[in-house]
């Protein structure tokens, strides 16, 4: 079972809740995919570490066989090809790795090699399993790593949470992909509301059963709120705003562990979840 935590933006506090929910589970895969700020391992801490670095493959070149045709060159839409002063430079920074530049060369004079762009790291913490991503600074995309994240939990190995990159751009997509529910995390705010209906709008593309988490809920109006009950939106459950809650977090430290009375906010909006998959399960079987 995959659920994915997702929301508009950063800060909103996707982590607090994707975090909290593992660690107040029974057993749980807790896997970070925001790979270019990856930050649920500060919480959990893990230990025996296992790392894998992470390689997507570029081309190069043989100017021997290089004949300046220039047809890679007007093939790559991403300009990670040019051809000055009778030799063919590749911008590695730029390349996106489709690999067409190579199948397109006539005299063959383009080949690939591996680049590492980040690594995956894995650790244990309690009982939750941590996978982590990693993408090195100035990489154009960190989606080989979130692939290779998700493909490392086999199937059937239980309840997986998926902490996704903030925003909805293709990061977040690739993220959501093969979760069986997402919960999208909202503030109380006009803002909130906006970046709400980012995501909103991104899990009925991929057609994906959801539910809302509202944070640092005041007494009062809460627009967020509001937008949830104009489209029928199921909200789960409701974080207050809580002075003890930022301080912890602030830490680094997982509510769920340091007090019971957060366990209390926390386990029920997991079970909620589980319960939904199983409910669409059914409904779909």
């Amino acid at each position: 079972m995959k659920i994915a935590v997702l929301s508009g933006k950063g800060g909103t506090g996707k982590t607090l809740v994707s975090v909290n929910m593992a660690a107040a589970a029974r057993k749980a895969v807790y896997i970070d995919c925001d790979v270019e700020e990856p930050n649920g391992h500060l919480f959990f801490k893990p230990t025996k570490f296992e790392g894998e670095d992470i390689a997507i493959k570029i081309p190069f070149v043989n100017p021997a066989l290089c004949t300046g045709c220039r047809k890679c060159v007007d093939f790559c839409k991403f300009s990670a090809l040019a051809y000055i002063g009778k030799k063919l430079i590749i911008f590695d920074e730029v390349c996106h790795s489709c690999g067409g530049c190579v199948l397109l060369c006539p005299e063959k004079a383009l080949s690939e090699k591996d680049k590492k762009i980040g690594e995956i790291r894995k650790g244990i913490s309690e009982n939750v399993t941590v996978i982590s991503g990693f993408l090195n600074p100035g990489e154009a995309s960190g989606i080989p790593i979130i692939k290779k994240e998700l493909s490392s939990v086999a199937e059937g190995e239980g309840l997986t949470l998926i902490d996704c990159p903030p925003g909805s751009a293709c990061i977040a997509m690739e993220s959501i992909r093969d979760a069986d529910y997402c919960i999208l995390v909202a503030e109380p705010t006009l803002f909130g509301v906006h970046n709400l209906g980012m995501v909103y709008e991104l899990v009925n593309l991929f057609h994906k059963p959801h539910g809302v988490v509202l944070n640092k809920c005041l007494e009062g109006e809460n627009p967020s709120e509001q937008f949830c009950i104009e489209h029928h939106i199921n909200i789960l459950g409701k974080i207050p705003f809580d002075h003890e809650i930022g301080t912890l977090n602030s830490n680094a430290l997982i509510l769920v562990r340091e007090k019971e009375k957060y366990r209390e906010i926390f386990f029920p909006l997991l079970l909620k979840a589980v319960e939904e998959v199983a409910r669409e399960k059914a409904f779909n079987s």
